[in-house]
């Protein structure tokens, strides 16, 4: 049982270095977002295997932050994937009117096996799109809220830490004309 809480706190750990690295890309909160929705709605798309390389090309094809799009792709990994490809085949079979895939292998010939795959492949593309789009939609307002606040925070405290450098400055600067100053007049 200690294991699996150690596990469990490793992983909170891991998440949270992983959300602060993702707050310090640097770019606009825009680009960023952009790169981000982009990364998560190609993430739903069975392209496994090929997805960085397509994420990263088209955004840097509309100028959208590679690295935030790269990172997002990774919602699909070996834990989601079986989750993510079954619901994205279940809803694009039932929009396309397509049996589901057990129904659809009953003969085992080469024929069969390829037309299926297609219809698979087809099924899980579109149900890919359709829960790909809100999902982008949704990442793109949590990431661009998430990088504006911190870095309209980071502003602040590098403001507020010049002004007081300023202060600082102004201070001793005050001082030494002061000293000067008594200086001449003796």
């Amino acid at each position: 049982m200690e294991q699996w809480n150690d596990g469990i706190k490793s992983s909170n750990y891991s998440f949270k270095r992983a959300y602060e690295r993702f707050l310090k890309i640097r770019g606009s909160p825009r680009e960023i977002a952009l790169g981000f929705a982009l990364g998560l709605f190609i993430g739903m798309t069975p392209t496994i295997g090929f997805q960085i390389p397509i994420a990263i090309f088209v955004a840097a094809l509309f100028k959208w932050n590679k690295i935030s799009a790269a990172l997002a792709v990774w919602i699909t990994n070996p834990l989601t994937a079986p989750f993510i490809y079954s619901l994205s085949y279940f809803l694009g079979a039932k929009m396309l009117g397509f049996e589901l895939a057990p129904k659809l292998l009953t003969g085992l010939d080469f024929s069969t096996v390829k037309e299926a795959g297609s219809k698979i492949f087809l099924a899980t593309t579109v149900g890919g799109v359709v829960v790909g789009i809100p999902l982008a939609l949704l990442g793109y307002y949590l990431a661009f809220s998430a990088v504006s606040g911190y870095q309209m925070k980071l502003k602040h405290r590098v403001a507020a830490k010049k002004e007081k450098i300023a202060k600082k400055i102004r201070r001793k600067n005050g001082k030494v004309s002061k000293k000067k100053k008594y200086r001449w007049q003796r």
